[in-house]
């Protein structure tokens, strides 16, 4: 079963009053509906399993790119895609209201020179069930498809004015699953479909989903499928690691499909007719390698995106991306030879967003002791974990490793046939910056949304953007720059994590730099209308949990729907804009003189130490399931009326 896009919705409602009719005298056949409705990252895999499949190799055979440009594929998309933000940026900035300055003249009349027009991104940070969650508040705040977005004191329209959308570890899960279901809204993949397990987080990962519907329904038949196939991918020849299991299991919740879609592929969303024809961001999700015969990862660890294109790294190191698509086959020295085999489906979904998350095995491993679980799961897992040993459970094994005998000097992987990958935020960098900030995407402003669990009681402190600020200060930056930030106790005492926050306001403090990097507005999840900061590794909500930490955090993006700052919408809009003003020489308006007099951190600090820190709601707190949040997060039972439609659909 599929989670459908809105644009389908009327001409389901027609199919549904007339089941065979469109509306203008013609009828679509069973097989056209299907086919309509399944347009989206799909089961890609030639295996038609979670096994790689061999394949003939293309005419021009896949290649390591050099990573001084970008892609041939991103440079194409990116022509249409700024194009496309430009009509929902213009309603965007409309809604903002900014009275002293005309942001929608000055986009439309510059809306051909995107040197001009600001380049957005969104990142997402990792931090389990609670990255998710109040992820998900900020995007759904930020989408014009959740109802009352647009409304008084609402950011609707900054998604659809957004060129890249990165995740990490459990903010991956949120872009993964809204990418791997047709760039489904928050409300739709939270409201789900009856029968569904999509987002039900009350069915524990370690047990599996409880209800009758596209997927098993019990412990020992859920766990039995994931390990047939992690086994199809072993017999293929392939190393299974423990985040074959893992990312298998978490597919069953975010993926829309029959037993989690293990033949999904991540390659396959660049051939989604909503992504190819630009009409969605690109999601870049992120992990870090570990270098052979270490253990820590450290600040100079090689950062590694997988886009639907390419995985690869900016960094120095390895400074090179593979094709996502064949990224299984037997590369060496940037090329499969002649006589190198072609493998298709190794970047299996679940596999990625397994990757970048990868942290969560060895949670995995010290759960999945439950009686309820087969012994012949636990007796894989244990024979693994006791094989590779205690430290290397964290790791996720891409074996063949596609950079061997790449750039052989400064990569430190060349040598080794397996390339061995861990959880995105395992170098400090929990939110990920990292491709966003590169000079060659050209971005101007990141909306950081911080999810992490810095302080005891699990809010974040400002390290992830720390973290990225010293790396920029060292030679893997390769000259990327980054804002200064201050320290965790500055972060607290001054309350920066406890409203949205901008970072690099000061140009002059990059006076030398190549480039000037992009703003950063900090988003960090605080307790506006919900005790938010759950536990990275509580595996289980309520339905009312999961929407009550979902509010809270739209309503963090919001300023509570403006009830905090009226101006709020205004400031955002100030600072998409800024970057562009100040290369076009354009006077501040006084409206964003405020909002920068306000939101922009000025260099003070506070580092008095903080015993400890456990902050009030900001808010009332949320006693129901209406609080200070918009009509389209109200709870609500199934959210359309095509189930039985899919049902037939399915069956076809």
């Amino acid at each position: 079963m599929h989670i459908l896009p809105l644009p389908l919705l009327s001409l389901i409602s027609a199919v549904l009053a007339s089941p065979t009719g469109n509306g203008d005298g013609s009828h679509y056949s069973p097989v056209q509906v299907r086919d309509i409705l399944i347009g989206r990252a799909a089961p890609d895999n030639p295996s038609g399993s979670y096994a790689p499949a061999i394949v003939d190799c293309p005419r021009d055979r896949p290649t390591i790119r050099g990573a001084g440009t970008l892609s041939q594929s991103e440079r194409d998309w990116l022509q249409n895609r700024r194009k496309k933000t430009i009509d929902p940026m213009l309603k965007f900035l409309k809604l903002a209201n900014l009275t002293d300055f005309d942001a929608v003249n000055y986009v439309s009349s510059n809306s051909k020179n995107f040197s001009v027009v600001p380049n957005i991104g969104i990142a997402v940070s990792g931090g389990g069930y609670r990255a998710l969650m109040n992820g998900a508040g900020f995007l759904a705040a930020a989408d014009s498809r959740t109802p009352g977005s647009t409304d008084a004191g609402g950011i609707g329209g900054l998604l659809q004015s957004t060129t890249y959308l990165a995740g990490l570890s459990g903010g991956g899960w949120l872009v993964g699953s809204i990418f791997a279901n047709n760039f489904s809204s928050v409300v739709q993949l939270r409201d789900g479909y009856e029968g569904s397990n999509l987002w039900q987080f009350s069915n524990n990962i370690f047990t599996g989903p409880k209800g009758k519907g596209i997927s098993v329904f019990n412990t020992i038949g859920y766990w039995d499928d994931v390990k047939d196939q992690v086994d199809d991918k072993r017999d293929a020849g392939y190393d299974a690691s423990i985040t074959d299991y893992w990312g298998r299991a978490l597919s069953y919740q975010l993926i829309n499909a029959p037993d989690g879609g293990p033949a999904y592929t991540f390659s396959s969303i660049a051939d989604a007719p909503n992504f190819s024809s630009a009409d969605t961001p690109m999601p870049i999700l992120v992990g870090d390698e570990r270098r052979p015969d270490s253990k820590v990862i450290s600040l100079n660890s090689t950062v590694i995106e997988f886009n639907p294109w390419e995985i690869g790294s900016h960094d120095p190191t390895i400074f090179g991306f593979a094709p996502t698509r064949y990224v299984g086959s037997n590369f060496s020295g940037g090329i499969v030879p002649n006589n190198g085999r072609c493998v298709r489906g190794f970047d299996a979904y679940s596999f990625i967003m397994g990757t970048s998350s990868s942290l969560f095995n060895g949670f995995l491993l010290n759960n999945i002791t439950s009686s309820d679980v087969p012994s012949i799961i636990t007796d894989a897992l244990t024979a693994i974990a006791t094989s590779i040993g205690d430290d290397n459970n964290d790791i996720a094994a891409w074996t063949p490793n596609p950079f061997y005998g790449y750039n052989n000097a400064t990569n430190a992987n060349a040598d080794d046939e397996q390339l061995t990958l861990v959880d995105g935020g395992m170098d400090l960098q929990n939110i990920p910056l990292h491709p966003l900030i590169q000079p060659v995407r050209n971005v101007d402003v990141i909306f950081a949304v911080d999810s992490s669990a810095d302080t005891e009681t699990s809010f974040p402190n400002g390290t992830a953007l720390r973290a990225t600020y010293e790396r920029s200060l060292t030679k893997i930056a390769n000259g990327t720059v980054f804002p200064r930030v201050p320290d965790a106790e500055t972060f607290i005492n001054l309350g920066l994590n406890q409203k949205p926050t901008f970072f690099g306001c000061n140009t002059t403090e990059f006076a030398g730099a190549d480039q000037i990097p992009p703003l950063i507005v900090y988003v960090p999840n605080a307790p506006y209308t919900a005790h938010s900061n759950v536990s990275t590794y509580d595996p289980e909500y309520s339905d009312e949990e999961r929407n009550s930490i979902i509010k809270n955090g739209y309503n963090v993006a919001t300023m509570g729907n403006g009830t905090l700052d009226s101006e709020w919408p205004a400031c955002v809009a100030c600072a998409v804009l800024r970057r562009s003003l100040e290369r076009t020489h354009t006077e501040i308006s006084a409206t964003c003189q405020s909002c920068f007099s306000r939101y922009c951190w000025n260099g003070t600090t506070d580092s008095r130490p903080v015993p400890n820190y456990e902050p009030e709601p900001i808010l009332a707190l949320d006693q129901s399931n209406a609080a200070v949040s918009p009509k389209g997060l109200a709870a609500t039972g199934l959210a359309y009326g095509v189930f039985g439609l899919m049902a037939v659909v399915l069956a076809l």
